[in-house]
């Protein structure tokens, strides 16, 4: 049996900054869509997809929530991952640059570039976007903001290893330029004008005012800058620099790098020329798909714009929610979302002309044929225009993908299924039922209808897989794991037809809008308190900052100082959440005879079942102070490094009440 050949093909690794949006869930669900065509034509299939979790921006969140950088992007992964089996992704490997293998192949492949001189040490002086995580020169400031994000930039100096890009700025023009490597030639342009043109400056790629990175090897007080770690996934990922790169030499280079307009710099200029400078192969192609706006603007975490593809999953199905994504957005151009254009699409497309299709055609199959249809009856020479087009379809489809046309290859797929429509409408099936002698002729109007239920049903299985394969099933033939034959008009001779309950239901248009609106309310609602809440808490901690005890100049207390403060040991006896605080848990302590309620910011450490029954120590003679409505007595004491929190409780079993001094 002949080796089936390789495809690779990637999303953009997703910054690990906060939830995934719509707009990610498009280039995945594309990805996605192209993976599984080419599985079922028959390619042997890789396709990475991952989170990118180091950089400033992902210390200071982490911070800002009291957590390791670490247990920030864990929580964030896990949600992702579960977002990605929600909406049916079927990727072969997901890599986080916080993996062990990645971490040292990006280490090898950082010294191999300064052993070979294009890395250098220097210092750099210049703006800074935090957001991007982007350095920029003054001439590529639009109106003085981060040209990729329109935020402010900062200006920034500090020591640097430099990336000599510089270097590489003719082989790097006559790439764009003189090859299809870059797609749609819209981004070309784009490219060459603003960034190779303009004269390309050597990058700085390490910094040294963090340390959430892979750090340099041969000096460890700086971090690998994130667009080399984050870059070199499509390779390490492969199991480039490691003692095995079996899947590196099958399926590199990369048949395609799919990623949003926004990073197609970092892709198509900075990627390529350290592939260059490591002397490796280049992807075949990148391709920079648009956005989904949201009221003419694009979608992103900022601005609080974003769609969340959970509740729309939830509500109406993965397979409305996968065709929505890929039907209404032609690959490369933006497209605007709308809950009324979605739900609209849902009962038009879905509803109306596809699930119609299926429940009519097996209906009347069942109603004249007791659900037995063959080839055998007489054909017209009306029908050829159509049974051309269901021989046809899987050419057609096949060009779309190859050119990377997803949202042309499912028009072409739903025209053969609109014409199966019409095609019901011309021949009037139930008037030939009326007349014996018409049996033959109506036995091959069904048979065709059912043909073009098949092949259509057979095509849209790596775009959306629910309803097509019911409908597959329900002709008895199954959902076939590779196209093969199976899109060839006549390939089936005969059905045994069951019904099946309507694929997709239509919806009230004027009912989802307006629980779609409440949803949305409800979620902004929720936001604005967490805000409240996360303000309430800065003032908080400024309050029990003013509490502490006076110090000296020096820093240094006095014993005077010290014996002002009453710590005691007390005993958890009940313990409970706050409501309407993720941080806070309410501790009800026994202090000898006495029983106090304590407040404690540690819900993101302990759980309330944990706190029972501990032992623990109490400032106990700190004044009354009311936490999210809640009377607070007293302050436990904990001890804390790297975001991590721990209590601090008695050596050995003490009774509470026991003084501390």
């Amino acid at each position: 049996m002949p080796e089936r050949p390789a495809f690779y093909i990637t999303t953009p690794i997703y910054y690990a900054s906060g939830d995934l949006h719509i707009g990610h869930t498009y280039s995945t669900v594309v990805c996605d869509a192209i993976a599984r065509y080419k599985r079922m034509r028959g390619y042997d299939v890789f396709y990475l997809t991952g989170t990118d979790e180091h950089g400033q921006k992902v210390q200071d969140k982490a911070a800002a929530e009291g957590k390791t950088p670490r247990e920030f992007v864990d929580g964030l992964v896990s949600k992702i991952k579960k977002l990605w089996e929600l909406m049916d992704i079927s990727y072969d490997k997901f890599i986080r640059t916080t993996d062990d293998y990645h971490v040292k192949a990006v280490q090898k492949i950082f010294k191999t570039l300064y052993d070979k001189g294009d890395i250098y040490k220097s210092v750099y002086k210049g703006k800074y976007c935090k957001a991007c995580e982007s350095f920029w020169t003054e001439s590529q400031l639009v109106g003085g903001k981060c040209p990729d994000c329109g935020r402010d930039v900062e200006y920034a100096e500090e020591e640097s290893y430099f990336f000599r890009l510089s270097k590489y700025a003719p082989r790097l023009r006559k790439l764009l330029t003189e090859t299809d490597f870059l797609q749609p030639d819209s981004r070309v342009n784009e490219m060459v004008n603003n960034f190779i043109d303009k004269g390309l400056q050597d990058l700085a790629v390490s910094r040294s005012t963090f340390d959430w990175g892979i750090p340099v090897p041969f000096d460890e007080k700086h971090v690998i800058y994130v667009w080399i770690d984050a870059l070199s996934n499509y390779i390490t990922a492969l199991g480039y620099g490691s003692d095995d790169e079996s899947l590196f030499r099958k399926f590199w280079p990369a048949d395609v790098h799919v990623v949003g307009k926004e990073i197609v710099r970092f892709h198509s200029i900075i990627w390529p020329a350290i592939l260059m400078a490591l002397g490796l192969p280049l992807p075949k192609k990148v391709f920079g798909h648009g956005w989904i706006k949201f009221g003419g603007q694009k979608m992103g975490k900022s601005t609080g714009n974003v769609v969340d593809p959970y509740v729309l999953a939830g509500r109406y199905g993965v397979d409305a929610l996968r065709y929505f994504l890929l039907d209404e957005m032609p690959f490369g151009s933006d497209c605007d979302y709308s809950s009324e254009l979605l739900v609209r699409k849902i009962n038009t497309d879905l509803a109306n002309d596809y699930g119609n299709l299926v429940r009519r055609t097996l209906a009347m199959s069942r109603q004249y044929f007791g659900g037995k249809v063959t080839k055998d009856g007489d054909d017209d020479e009306a029908d050829k225009p159509f049974t051309d087009m269901i021989d046809s379809v899987g050419a057609l489809a096949d060009e779309d993908m190859d050119g990377l046309q997803v949202s042309k290859a499912v028009e072409d797929i739903f025209a053969v299924i609109r014409r199966a429509n019409k095609y019901i409408d011309e021949t009037a099936p139930w008037k030939l039922a009326t007349d014996e002698s018409a049996k033959p002729r109506l036995m091959r109007i069904m048979y065709n209808l059912l043909e073009a239920i098949r092949v259509s049903s057979t095509l849209l299985l790596p775009f959306f897989r629910s309803g097509p394969s019911k409908a597959l099933g329900a002709l008895g033939v199954g959902a076939p794991e590779e196209f093969g034959d199976n899109l060839r008009y006549g390939a089936v001779g005969k059905y045994s037809t069951t019904e099946i309950p309507a694929i997709y239901p239509r919806l009230d248009v004027n009912k989802e809008l307006a629980e779609l609106a409440e949803i949305a309310a409800k979620a902004e609602a929720a936001k604005k308190s967490a805000a409240k809440e996360k303000a309430a808490g800065s003032e908080a901690k400024q309050a029990e900052s003013k509490e502490t005890p006076p110090q000296t100049d020096s820093g240094l207390i006095t014993i005077d100082d010290f014996a002002k403060m009453k710590l005691v040991v007390a005993e958890v006896v009940a313990c409970e959440r706050v409501k309407g605080s993720k941080k806070l848990l309410k501790e009800t302590l026994k202090v000898g005879d006495e029983t106090r309620v304590v407040c404690s910011g540690i819900a993101a450490y302990y759980t309330p079942e944990e706190m029972v029954g501990k032992k623990v120590i109490l400032v106990s003679n700190l004044p009354p102070r009311k936490m999210c409505g809640v009377e607070s007595n007293g302050m436990l004491l904990c001890a804390e490094k790297d975001g991590k929190v721990v209590l601090l409780t008695p050596e050995s079993d003490i009774e509470s009440g026991a003084e501390v001094g």
